[in-house]
């Protein structure tokens, strides 16, 4: 017997209590429909499939509404009035839960602290969730007053809005955080010692043997790393076939390999595929799970494995992020052990150890060593061609409509790899579901795909780097038409066209320095040019990568670099850049800011160049920033955005009042004649304010005359100064 469902419309919640919780709001009438007591789990489908906990609404409220807070709705791909169904949910308790989440909280946050903020709440694989505790219906032996002064001292005010990622929970499906779950981070982040008692029982988390993993996918589907696919396959030959002749070579049949490549890319597919083909046993161990135990622990855990893997050969034992475990930086006690065991190992026949890393560069470099992880290989970023057969690939055995182009999804997904398309595909499945409940042959369409790519993000990109663009292009910007021309060609030419400039033989411009005066829709303009070019966009505040403490603002901006480079076609954005770079040996700051200048310059163009990554920086101060950034070959195109004239300030006036109803007294394109020394941003306040004296004199006012736009002026003056106007002129033309 099927479980009851109902249709019910999504609204926001008015209650602060109830925000970031996992908490959703239905009549008791409902809950009695669906069999459901208070504070029992309910399963959520819109364009995406969620769960939480269903709490009682007022009895004020609709029976037909179900109310939830912003993030429940991002969770179901929907906005606020969307029908969304509602069921109840079967929930099992977690044993392990890996999230993902900003650099300071993974690196702040232990995993105990973590587990204690997560307890009680309902999660999926996909779903984002914040740190503030469910106290509403607080599980027994949890103390929320205790778990927000700790999150608060570990990662400051800031810590009721972060956002975490579910990346995985076992078992599979809805799970509810319990006080014995074994919560981690994604980047192996380890727990502060005193946090984890001396007494409690370690469980050993390993990921389940070869015969509970995926069924390997053929060699012939590895695509974009048929290259890699070969040289591993040749290794484990010599390895495990051949090592007489490596003996007779001098040599070692030993076998350690480092696996090093984006997220998401595929490398313990690769592993698995090529190792089915060869028909070698398969052992994971899953390194963040044993990176969170206590060091005793996190031996025992390991030589387990290594004990299991010798009892059949030949076996390949997969280490999957390596970095976790054995980090470059302040190696925990357990790291030694782990380098001795792994020799050990490497040294009985039939065994090898191909351990996967997204950050090779944080890994311990003790690894590398003789008679360890000795050999390397890379998968890289998939490109356009790449991503155009992995889609191939990927609904090869799924129905979809006729008209599905590939090349062009592939265009749409600059910065996606194998992991982002599977959950494009399944975004896709359940939009095409959902406009198909009734059909016997249902099937994805085109628009399904794109409109999947609303919810689905590159895991190479955190929540925190989007520039929300909110529709716009640069089709949206009024006036400006040089401005617009000057960053399409120094900003979307380089992505767009690199094989004309490879063709003409000159390299591409590496950034753009964009100024102007306070208010002038600078970040604006950037906003545009993100929503009008197929890239992602690295948004940063200049002062956003500057840390007190040695070596840590550089290791930000090297970071920053790498993940755009990882997502690329990318832009990086960095707002307020003369707080981020001013010249050097002017600062009062021990030097750090003298060094973050380095590290750009060396990103910008160091030994390493970029490709297809285009530097934006903005600033209403150009004269503060270091000269050295702004040479040809570094931010070597300048590009002034001037006070908006009289037709662009009625542009503007037309835009933000766009749909704001005016009176027949109200003339645009002469009242901006008057507004000599507003910015585009007092343009717009003067419409906000208008409307607001209309809604003072009367909440059912229909319209705003020319009489409230003349009371808005004598609250919203201008803010153009002539004198940083003058200045800002004087430098454009000494440019």
């Amino acid at each position: 017997m099927s479980s009851p469902q109902i249709a019910l419309t999504l609204r926001h919640t008015p209650s602060a209590l109830d925000s970031r919780r996992g908490i959703v709001r239905l009549h008791p009438e409902v809950l009695d429909a669906l069999g459901l007591r208070a504070w029992d789990a309910v399963h959520l489908t819109g364009a995406r499939v969620s769960a939480a906990l269903a709490a009682p609404a007022d009895g004020a409220n609709a029976p037909g509404v179900v109310l939830a807070d912003d993030v429940t709705m991002s969770n179901l791909g929907v906005t606020e009035g969307a029908e969304v169904v509602v069921a109840p949910a079967s929930v099992s308790g977690a044993r392990t839960v890996t999230v993902s989440g900003s650099r300071l909280a993974s690196s702040s946050v232990s995993p105990h602290t973590l587990r204690l903020a997560l307890v009680g709440k309902v999660l999926t694989v996909g779903d984002a969730v914040s740190l503030l505790p469910q106290d509403l219906a607080p599980t027994p032996g949890s103390d929320a007053a205790s778990v927000r002064g700790t999150l608060s001292r570990a990662i400051g005010s800031t810590w009721t809005t972060e956002l975490l990622t579910v990346t995985s929970t076992e078992p599979a499906g809805a799970v509810a955080v319990g006080q014995s779950t074994v919560v981690s981070w994604r980047d192996g982040a380890a727990p502060a010692p005193q946090e984890t008692p001396a007494a409690a029982p370690a469980p050993v988390m390993v990921t389940p043997a070869e015969e509970e993993e995926d069924e390997p996918i053929p060699v012939t589907d590895l695509v974009g790393a048929q290259t890699q696919a070969r040289a591993l396959a040749e290794w484990f030959d010599l390895a495990f076939q051949r090592p007489e002749l490596l003996a007779r070579l001098g040599t070692t049949a030993r076998l350690g390999v480092l696996l090093s490549g984006p997220e998401g890319v595929g490398k313990s597919t690769l592993v698995r595929s090529v190792a089915a083909a060869e028909d070698i046993r398969v052992l994971t161990l899953a390194a963040p799970n044993i990176a969170v135990l206590e060091p005793n622990a996190a031996a025992n855990a390991l030589r387990e494995r290594l004990a299991k893997a010798a009892e059949g050969t030949p076996t390949v034992l997969v280490i999957t992020d390596i970095d976790a475990l054995l980090p470059a930086t302040q190696p925990p006690p357990v790291a030694t052990i782990v380098l001795e065991e792994l020799r050990a190992a490497l040294g009985q026949p039939g065994f090898a150890v191909v351990a996967t890393t997204a950050h090779p560069e944080a890994c311990d470099p003790r690894l590398r060593g003789v008679e360890l992880l000795d050999r390397e290989l890379s998968i890289p970023l998939p490109d356009d061609k790449i991503r155009t057969e992995l889609l191939r690939m990927l609904l090869r055995d799924v129905p979809v409509e006729s008209g599905v182009d590939c090349g062009a999804l592939a265009a749409r997904t600059p910065g996606f790899v194998a992991a982002d398309l599977i959950a494009l595909r399944r975004d896709a499945a359940l939009r095409a579901a959902l406009r198909q409940r009734e059909s016997e042959e249902p099937r994805i369409s085109q628009q399904d795909l794109v409109d999947a790519l609303e919810t689905v993000r590159p895991i190479s990109m955190s929540t925190s780097d989007t520039l929300a663009t909110g529709g716009l292009g640069l089709d949206d910007v009024g006036d400006m038409t040089e401005v617009k021309q000057a960053l399409t060609e120094a900003v979307l030419w380089p992505l767009r066209y690199p094989d004309s400039f490879a063709r003409l033989g000159v390299a591409p411009p590496r950034g753009v320095l964009l100024y102007g005066p306070p208010g002038g829709g600078k970040t604006f303009l950037v906003r545009a040019l993100a929503g009008t070019g197929a890239l992602n966009v690295f948004a940063v505040k200049g002062a956003e990568l500057l840390d007190k403490w040695v070596g840590e603002s550089e290791r930000a901006v090297r970071e920053l670099f790498r993940r755009a480079a990882e997502a690329a076609p990318s832009l990086v954005f960095l707002d307020e850049i003369d707080a981020l770079a001013p010249r050097r040996g002017q600062s009062s700051d021990s030097g750090v800011a003298d060094r973050v200048v380095a590290a750009l310059l060396t990103e910008l163009d160091g030994v390493e160049p970029m490709r297809d990554v285009v530097v934006l920086g903005s600033t209403n101060r150009p004269e503060l920033v270091d000269p050295a950034l702004l040479r040809p070959g570094r931010l070597e195109r300048l590009v002034y955005v001037p006070p908006p004239d009289a037709e662009a300030r009625a542009d503007i006036l037309r835009a933000t009042a766009k749909n704001t109803p005016l009176a027949s007294d109200v003339d645009l394109d002469e009242y901006a004649s008057t507004l000599d020394g507003y910015s585009a941003a007092d343009c717009a306040a003067l419409i906000r304010e208008a409307a607001l004296t209309a809604m003072r004199e009367s909440l059912d006012a229909t319209e705003v005359t020319a009489a409230h736009l003349a009371k808005a002026r004598e609250t919203v003056r201008p803010s153009l100064d002539p004198a940083q106007l003058a200045a800002l002129e004087a430098y454009a033309k000494g440019r």
